[in-house]
């Protein structure tokens, strides 16, 4: 395996001499022009910078206004995925992170996009968090059905739920969801190229790479009975059948994106007869279409080092 890629720098901090005169002092900013300047800033920016400067500023990055989104995916999309994210080790720096931005929201955060969580962290979302609508959590090994039972009881407001590549997760959390959160209307459940395992090994624990769901029907039966007002849907690589599929597009009538790419036991039949009735639909994507490997390397895969010995700090502790 080549050596692994060395972690951007992080943003340089701003020189208060330079940026407002020699006897300026930037850590004596009102907390409201603190905030002000934060505002503008990405999660990761928020994350590698302001909070690393001062006291003060570390104070003004907690502000609930700041933290009604968490948002890490564009940076775990960026290159290749590492070995490390699977470990235990980076599995709690991750939970911590997500667990002291729902403490810092004070309930308002709105949208999660992050991966390699357990329950853990999402127990305390499901608990402080119930204006959620966004939940997007790939790759996540130890979230199971007990955290997905919890956030479908208190997050009721959910309109888009990514679960693609979390194996603990089974069609009962689907079923529980779709009872619970009326409004949802795009449902991401992608699963690991079963077809071709080698653009796994040795970055997915071989264990995990086993475990990938079988029950693809009982899947589809949970989407099509109880999500009936999806527009959006992701299924690749499911081992769904002809008889998922029907259960799909019996129940979910509004769908106007559909997404069966590596969904290798459809035939073009199965799918032009399923999806005859979607009356909205715009947008599909067939198992038989060719996809670069490098599709999938680049879409689920990213090369962050979110920490270092600089972040062995208290932001991380509750």
């Amino acid at each position: 395996m080549d050596a692994p890629e060395q972690p951007p720098p992080p943003p340089p901090v701003a020189d208060p001499s330079a940026a407002s005169g020699p006897n300026s002092d930037w850590a004596e900013l009102t907390h409201e022009c603190l905030i002000n300047v934060l505002s503008r800033l990405t999660s990761e920016q928020l994350w590698t910078g302001p909070m690393l400067v001062c006291k003060s500023w570390l104070r003004a990055c907690a502000d609930p206004s700041l933290h009604s989104a968490f948002d890490l995916e564009a940076r775990f999309g960026s290159s290749r995925e590492s070995i490390r994210w699977w470990s235990p080790e980076f599995e709690r720096r991750v939970d911590a992170m997500l667990r002291s931005v729902v403490g810092w929201s004070g309930g308002g955060l709105a949208a999660i996009r992050a991966r390699h969580c357990s329950d853990r962290a999402l127990d305390l979302v499901a608990e402080r968090c119930p204006s959620l609508q966004v939940l997007s959590i790939k790759s996540c090994q130890n979230v199971t059905d007990a955290s997905m039972a919890r956030i479908a009881s208190r997050c009721t407001n959910l309109r888009e739920l990514d679960i693609s590549y979390c194996y603990e997760v089974s069609h009962e959390s689907l079923v529980l969801i779709g009872r619970s959160c009326p409004n949802l209307k795009v449902l991401k459940r992608n699963l690991m190229n079963w077809l071709d395992p080698s653009q796994h090994e040795g970055v997915v624990p071989e264990g995990y790479l086993n475990a990938c769901p079988q029950d693809g029907d009982s899947e589809a039966a949970a989407i099509g009975k109880f999500m009936p007002r999806l527009e959006h849907l992701e299924i690749r690589f499911s081992k769904l059948t002809a008889r998922g599929l029907s259960s799909i597009c019996d129940g979910c009538l509004d769908l106007v994106h559909l997404d069966l790419s590596g969904c290798a036991n459809l035939t073009s039949r199965d799918i032009v007869n399923a999806t005859s009735n979607l009356k909205n639909l715009k947008q599909i994507s067939k198992p038989n279409f060719y996809i670069p490997r490098s599709v999938f390397h680049t879409e689920r895969y990213g090369h962050w080092r979110l920490y270092d010995e600089r972040f062995q700090t208290d932001i991380f502790r509750i």
